[in-house]
């Protein structure tokens, strides 16, 4: 019996900005995975929880080639909850795209194909995840990766503020700040930033900004 082509669950396939990171404001094609096995309180892709469509490697490369794209972001959900994603992601390099993912810092990452650029999240205390960030993740990035704090408040960004001193993250990686959408005033979250003298990246969801909070864009 012939083994079956590996698939993935896909959520949405689609063509947009890039919202967030160092690539912000780069036409970018998501392909966003479904499933995840966190709850973060904020989260914005709660849709991609069940659900989705079962789809071949070569199905989802040929979508994403028909966009006309080198720039792919692969997200979720959690991209990593699924057995073939590694797979996956090494496919897509060798595709020639440029790669990044997006994952929750739960779960490990340091078997991503490593040309991949890999935005992991540090949860906060007001994410209501914390228990489940996988602090071994701070040991595998590098400065090709990103560290990704979704801050809820003002303490929020103060145990950030302090992680990242205690534990000298902008050694290991770019660091980002970023303000959970009309919870925490952007502005205010640039103020602090800039009085503390933090060497991060203050950014803002700019799809958010240009289309609303919606799916597929």
């Amino acid at each position: 019996m012939a083994e079956q082509a590996p698939s993935l669950r896909i959520t949405e396939i689609f063509f947009s900005l890039q919202g967030e990171t160092s690539r912000m404001g780069v036409p970018t094609v998501f392909v966003r995975l479904t499933g995840c096995p966190l709850r973060c309180g904020y989260c914005d892709s709660a849709y991609a929880f069940h659900g989705g469509e079962t789809q071949s490697f070569d199905a989802i490369v040929e979508k994403v080639r028909s966009f006309g794209a080198r720039t792919v972001c692969v997200t979720g959900g959690e991209p990593l909850a699924q057995k073939h994603s590694l797979a996956f992601l090494k496919r897509m390099c060798d595709e020639g795209f440029d790669v990044s993912l997006e994952t929750s810092g739960a779960l490990p990452i340091e078997n991503v194909d490593p040309r991949v650029s890999r935005i992991v999240d540090i949860k906060t205390p007001g994410s209501g995840e914390l228990a489940k960030m996988r602090w071994e993740n701070l040991d595998a990035v590098n400065q090709g990766d990103e560290i990704k704090f979704v801050l809820c408040d003002r303490a929020d960004y103060e145990w950030a503020r302090d992680l990242l001193r205690d534990k000298q993250l902008t050694d290991r990686a770019p660091v980002l700040f970023s303000p959970v959408w009309e919870t925490l005033k952007p502005a205010d979250l640039a103020a602090w930033v800039l009085e503390d003298h933090l060497p991060v990246r203050v950014q803002v969801q700019l799809h958010k900004i240009l289309w609303g909070d919606r799916p597929g864009v």
